[in-house]
């Protein structure tokens, strides 16, 4: 009888033991799921170009921060915005769609305040990283619809944002209000209109860096949209160009992007700090190429501006979609790596459901091809074509094939062809010795359309249909209120 009890409690014993081990393990299995799965960090700055840091040949702006990060990374030559302006350049990164599939295909205000605003049935790559159980957050800019919309960030898959909602709003550094999630609250010493005591990009570089400090034991996203270097060229400190030879808007654009610089550095820190450094991939890029043309009165000091390349801003020459672009992971992407394979903003979805292991909810659907075997030191992905539109007064196309790149500006316009292999300035227009490439270049510019009412090839896009007057009267009915802005309550 004592040897069966003996006997029973030892099983007992062991049992629990084994259970207990069993525990343990499953924990430090989850554990150490957790911690492999990166963090993913997109830092698009608004407005810079390849030729504003000193990696990619900028003499005159001081970059230390972002030098030493494409030195610890890889610097990339091909990067592709999703096209040459903010809203539809930054749609296209959230949603993984280039801009003939992507709801936002231009800069379509909304008033009182906002822009169109993503429809609800689109899948962000917010909402597939919730799905992969990540914190998530945006800070900077929006942009992508009102927090009364469906383009809400929080009805978009987004934890926390900090910043302003409107990018037409964002042109002050000093504006007299912003958003701590939708709650608006007032900036002490400003009115909007001139440089004031309270610089907004401080703000939002403090509570972007307590949100990663508060997040750090478990994934995150991060998607980071900082103003900097976008006029209206405002700055709290000239710093280093106080004493320059130069005018107060060159001096200030300088200080702009040594103060993103230098912010970006601040970030690179925290995550050293914090112990997950090798764990997080940063991607750097700007939202669209150069934004001034080279004999502008920023073009024609810092020479680097297009860094050889035709077309800014607006445009559909690769000046223009082309961007700086850094990848950083330590220890997985690798150190000191220059690389001029094409690759765009619509990759960068699949790249993140790849790392993050996540089943993206029904609706998802992305252009892009994951870039993590190439990040990681491998050959770009091969692909058909990229694909861009624009719609301004009228709508513009572009796409890559291979080595070729086709041009229409304006559906009543020819299509124009540059082989970029031997013209990378695009300064030859080939297409009437290349008629079977034109025809194929034809065929891609209407495949890759998808219609939208609000984005038609035929005609001025919605943006431009509605006025300013009737799409405030269109938004007051939505919301069913008066709305002003908080210091005007």
């Amino acid at each position: 009888m004592r040897s069966t009890k003996f006997s029973t409690r030892i099983f007992v014993t062991a049992t629990t033991v084994l259970l207990a081990v069993g525990w343990a393990q499953s924990l430090a299995t989850a554990d150490s799921n957790e911690r492999t799965r990166p963090n993913l960090i997109f830092i698009l700055s608004d407005d810079v170009a390849q030729g504003d840091l000193g990696c990619y040949g900028q003499k005159l702006i001081q970059t230390p921060r972002l030098d030493q990060l494409a030195a610890e990374g890889t610097r990339y030559l091909q990067a592709y915005c999703g096209t040459s302006v903010c809203a539809p350049s930054r749609s296209s990164f959230f949603t993984g769609l280039h801009t003939g599939h992507c709801p936002v295909r231009g800069n379509y205000e909304v008033p009182p305040e906002g822009q169109l605003p993503l429809p609800s049935e689109t899948v962000t790559i917010a909402e597939v990283a919730k799905s992969a159980g990540y914190a998530t957050a945006t800070f900077g800019k929006w942009g992508m619809g009102f927090f009364d919309t469906t383009g809400s960030p929080f009805n978009q898959g987004v934890d926390h944002f900090f910043g302003y909602n409107c990018q037409r709003h964002a042109h002050s550094y000093f504006p007299t209000y912003l958003y701590d999630d939708a709650k608006p609250f007032l900036l002490p010493g400003n009115d909007g209109q001139t440089v004031g005591k309270t610089y907004a990009q401080e703000l939002i570089q403090q509570d972007m860096l307590n949100w990663v400090r508060g997040h750090a034991q478990e994934p995150f996203l991060l998607f980071y949209a900082i103003t900097l270097p976008h006029g209206r060229h405002e700055i709290d400190d000239l710093g280093v160009y106080a004493e320059k030879p130069w005018t107060l808007a060159q001096k200030s654009y300088a200080a702009q992007v040594t103060r993103l610089d230098s912010d970006v550095g601040e970030l690179v820190d925290t995550l050293r700090e914090l112990n997950i450094d090798k764990n997080t991939l940063i991607i750097f890029s700007g939202d669209n190429g150069s934004s001034f043309s080279p004999k502008s009165e920023f073009g024609s000091l810092f020479e680097q501006a297009n860094n050889g390349l035709r077309g800014f801003k607006r445009e559909m020459y690769e000046g223009a979609l082309r961007q700086a672009a850094l990848a950083w992971w330590p220890g997985t992407v690798p150190a000191g790596r220059v690389d001029d394979q094409p690759w765009a903003f619509w990759d960068i979805m699949p790249t993140f459901v790849e790392l993050s292991g996540a089943a993206p909810a029904a609706g998802f659907e992305t252009d892009g091809i994951s870039l993590v075997s190439y990040l990681k030191g491998g050959p770009a992905p091969k692909r058909d074509y990229f694909y861009w539109e624009l719609h301004l007064d009228k709508p513009i196309q572009a796409t890559r094939f291979g080595d070729w790149k086709a041009v229409r500006n304006g559906m009543d316009k020819p299509i124009e062809l540059y082989n970029l292999v031997a013209d990378s300035g695009e300064s030859q227009d080939v297409a009437n010795l290349h008629p079977d490439l034109v025809a194929q270049a034809n065929a891609i510019l209407l495949e890759a359309h998808r219609p939208d009412p609000n984005w038609p090839l035929d005609g001025p896009s919605a943006a431009h249909r509605v006025s300013a007057q009737r799409a405030w009267e269109i938004t007051r009915e939505r919301a069913g209120q008066h709305w002003a802005p908080p210091e005007a309550k």
